[in-house]
């Protein structure tokens, strides 16, 4: 009898391991960091993996944006939009005016990207319009004004400022600026999320928004509210980018929405809406970026990393199935205990 209560304290916690999404994804991380560093060395080296975190910065940035919007039971696809006519604005700006500060530039790609990212809220939340269908208007109407302003011409490397340029480049204890913005990014929105009574409206709108609305949420500000959010981080992105590839161009980030999208799945995101961590993004983040560095050391031809991103997707829709019925179990074991 004795033993009866330890063993089921154990099973609870196995239980529990089981439903941590993370452990899943850090396994995965370091198994296929092993096998493909067997095969290329070079894939295991500080330098690489530096270069993987700075090729997923902006994807970082974008994943925690699209995070709050699927948790909420929404969908945004202007996102890649946004951050092309933002980073397009900076380095029409810059190109003019070289003296301005790369903090001033990362400041403005926060608040224009809000501003689209608002409206775009607005016609979900006060239009009633299905974010699907408002998202992808406001997608492709972003993109036509990137074209307008720039007159279909592109920003290159030798336009821009080495200020500006130095938002990737420069780094800071043997880290790029880049990394140090995804981690200050993190921080803010995981006590965002864990810690202020918004955030958790947040959840408590993508679990049920009836229930949300009879207990007293205001589900349209909150709905605004997180696509405000995804075009600021768009915006941040936008800055981002074009200082990391030293270009703006009219098609950038053209399809990186499912891109955004795999890295959430992956990282245990619901897109039925009121499940996802910022921590679980992350490690999506850098998984789309590991496998996007392999491919091209393991010598696989890089058209197949759609495919890949659609199995991803899939894989991941699946598990996180498993992983939910596997913790809906534990609970009803908890309550029979």
């Amino acid at each position: 009898m004795m033993d009866e209560p330890a063993k089921t304290k154990r099973e609870v916690t196995f239980s529990r391991l089981l439903g941590f999404r993370e452990l899943g994804i850090i396994i995965f991380i370091v198994l296929i960091s092993v096998l493909i560093g067997i095969r290329n060395p070079r894939f295991l080296t500080w330098s690489n993996f530096h270069d993987i975190l700075i090729d997923t910065a902006a994807l970082s940035v974008l994943s925690v944006g699209m995070m709050l919007v699927l948790v909420t039971g929404g969908i945004d696809l202007s996102m890649e939009s946004v951050l092309a006519l933002t980073g397009m604005v900076a380095g029409m700006m810059v190109k003019q005016n070289p003296q301005l500060s790369p903090l001033f530039m990362l400041i403005l790609g926060l608040l224009l990207g809000g501003l689209l990212g608002s409206i775009t809220g607005l016609i979900v939340a006060k239009g009633r319009v299905v974010p699907i269908i408002a998202t992808l208007s406001m997608m492709y109407i972003y993109r036509g004004i990137t074209f307008i302003i720039s007159g279909g011409k592109w920003i290159n490397a030798y336009e821009m400022p080495d200020s500006f340029k130095g938002i990737a480049t420069e780094r800071f204890l043997g880290l790029s600026k880049l990394i140090y913005i995804v981690l200050v990014v993190y921080v803010v929105f995981y006590y965002f999320v864990n810690y202020t009574h918004t955030g958790r409206k947040i959840y408590a709108v993508g679990s049920n928004v009836e229930a949300a609305r009879v207990i007293g949420i205001n589900t349209e500000f909150i709905t605004w509210l997180v696509y405000a959010i995804s075009g600021a981080l768009s915006g941040l992105a936008g800055v981002m980018w074009v200082a990391r590839y030293a270009s703006a161009q009219n098609d950038t980030a053209s399809g990186f929405v499912m891109t955004i999208v795999a890295a959430c799945v992956l990282g245990g995101v619901s897109i039925t809406g009121g499940v996802g961590t910022v921590s679980g993004v992350l490690l999506g983040s850098i998984t789309v970026g590991i496998i996007n560095n392999a491919l091209p050391m393991i010598r696989v031809s890089p058209f197949w990393k759609m495919a890949l991103q659609g199995l991803i997707i899939l894989v991941a829709a699946i598990v996180n199935i498993a992983i939910a019925r596997n913790m809906e179990k534990s609970q009803l074991k908890r309550r029979t205990i």
